[in-house]
């Protein structure tokens, strides 16, 4: 199976970069950020991406490409 990235994660889950920051917790420069790979969240943001995103971590690919 092939990794998602967070944007198609959120995406598939129609969720807007403003609704995932919002359930999230973080600022959208923030999300932006960990979708583009500029930045790599912290665990605890992880496990809240992976809850909103209904997935666990061995699917997701934090690099982007």
């Amino acid at each position: 199976m092939q990794k998602a990235t967070l944007k198609a994660l959120r995406i598939n889950k129609g969720l807007t970069l403003e609704q995932a920051a919002k359930e999230l917790g973080i600022n959208i420069v923030t999300l932006s950020s960990y979708e583009n790979a500029k930045t790599f969240p912290d665990v605890p943001t992880i496990n809240k991406m992976l809850k909103l995103y209904e997935t666990n971590f061995d699917n997701v690919n934090f690099l982007c490409n």
